[in-house]
């Protein structure tokens, strides 16, 4: 990185890719209206917003003598990634070996958990999670807390420090789980309530009612959580659906009453514009319509659902309906933090169900997809002007095997996916948040 004089205004010079809508499944950027691709581009912020992007040898001309210039020559500037679901409180219990949901809950997500009512410890995971967030070129996330409001008051102060766009909220957990992890419907709200009036909208940091899933949560606490949404109609709903099949039937047991398990979360007024479920795997086609007619988005987890032998979440059906998706690498169960990766496994999972998913669709996927369903298109998700300015640089010589791997690529598609591929946070040379640098790799291959 080789930078000059600062001033008010930043400049940022690499090669540049970002998408203004669903590429679909072209691999040609050129032909494509919803790719835009620069190479030598420079991209200009200030106050922490996008103000114009564009060739650098016409731009660099227009610029304030004194402005400053970062350069990153032979690398890829790409939104910052978006991660639409993830447990910070699973960090520490991630790559647990050999359980599928129900009893990986009961043998390691509970007990790991219960470690949350201490600020202290959940000061330490909170800070490790959000750094290791942004080794990895992610900077927005929705995100689990525990039970304890302590969770998200920590969680809450350190994405404040870094200043970064998060969304976070407390479980409701009234039944089905361990004592010492239960709370009641009115203690859920009360909290709940608390802790939006507390945090929401506060600088970038933004609320989510968080009932864990429906087996967890009588249904008084369900409405309770419909009661939230009402009272606070800009917050978010965050909860997981339909992983695992075991989960289905229990749901089924649970709830006779209701059509599917998605529609005990529409039964309860749980569905609309921000609300996010996780998983989504085994829906009819009810069920997407539901979805599509709420608003309600649905996070991809394939590096989860693959380690938990949940299912083949099908990306392609789900985008013909219309459901608004995007990735999340599902820490704990997930096994990485990277949504390079993350997005080579959807790439998997869709091949696995006969389908093709393009590296500009992983992109997608993992930038404005993600900002779209969480309905934050309007402030991240590309580069257009006014936009926050959090982005990665991506670093093709970031291995001894991507750099030989992309000497051999013949077009940008290729050179894209087999980073995608490749990638994982070693594919990272820095992060920006609003600007200003949030992580850097202390060394990196050049060409």
């Amino acid at each position: 990185m080789n930078s000059t004089k600062t001033a008010g205004m930043k400049a940022f010079r690499a090669d540049i890719l970002h998408l203004l809508g669903d590429p679909g499944a072209t691999l040609d950027h050129e032909t494509s209206e919803q790719i835009e691709y620069i190479e030598d581009g420079l991209l200009v912020i200030k106050a922490g917003l996008v103000t114009e992007l564009g060739a650098a040898k016409t731009l660099l001309k227009t610029l304030p003598a004194d402005c400053e210039v970062i350069e990153y020559p032979n690398q890829l500037i790409i939104p910052g990634m978006i991660d639409t679901h993830v447990h910070y409180p699973q960090s520490d219990m991630i790559a647990s070996y050999g359980e599928q949901l129900l009893t990986w809950l009961e043998t390691y997500t509970f007990p790991t958990e219960s470690q949350f009512s201490d600020p202290a410890h959940a000061k330490d995971v909170a800070g490790f999670f959000l750094d290791e967030l942004l080794r990895n070129g992610t900077t927005t996330a929705l995100v689990f807390g525990t039970v304890h409001p302590e969770s998200v008051d920590a969680f809450f102060e350190e994405a404040q420090q870094r200043n970064l766009r998060m969304i976070a909220g407390k479980v409701l957990m009234d039944r089905n789980c361990p004592d010492y992890l239960q709370d009641t419907p009115e203690s859920a709200y009360a909290d709940s309530k608390a802790l939006i009036e507390k945090w929401h909208g506060k600088d970038r940091l933004l609320y989510a009612v968080t009932p864990r899933f429906a087996p967890t949560s009588t249904n008084e606490q369900l409405a309770k959580a419909g009661q939230l949404l009402e009272e606070f109609p800009d917050v978010y709903l965050h909860t997981h659906v339909a992983e695992n099949k075991d989960e289905v039937a229990w749901v089924r047991e649970l709830f006779p009453e209701s059509r599917s398990y998605l529609d005990v979360y529409h039964e309860y007024k749980l569905l609309r514009s921000r609300s996010v479920l996780a998983h989504c795997i085994h829906l009819d086609d009810e069920d997407k319509q539901c979805m599509v007619e709420t608003g309600a988005a649905a996070a991809f987890c394939p590096t989860s659902n693959l380690f938990m032998g949940s299912g083949l979440f099908d990306y392609v059906g789900m985008n013909q309906h219309g459901v608004r998706v995007g990735l999340g690498t599902d820490v704990g169960g997930g096994n990485s933090f990277s949504l390079l990766e993350t997005g080579s496994e959807a790439y998997k999972v869709t091949q696995m169900l006969g389908k093709k998913l393009s590296a500009f669709q992983q992109l997608y996927l993992a930038t404005l997809s993600g900002a779209k369903a969480l309905y934050l298109d309007g402030k991240i998700g590309n580069f257009e002007v006014g936009k926050e300015a959090d982005f990665a640089v991506l670093n093709f010589a970031g291995t001894p095997l991507i750099k030989r791997r992309a000497k051999h690529c013949n077009d940008l598609h290729e050179k894209l996916f087999s980073l995608m591929m490749l990638g994982d946070d070693r594919a990272i040379s820095a992060t920006y948040v609003l600007g200003e640098i949030a992580h850097c790799k202390s060394s990196y291959g050049g060409n």
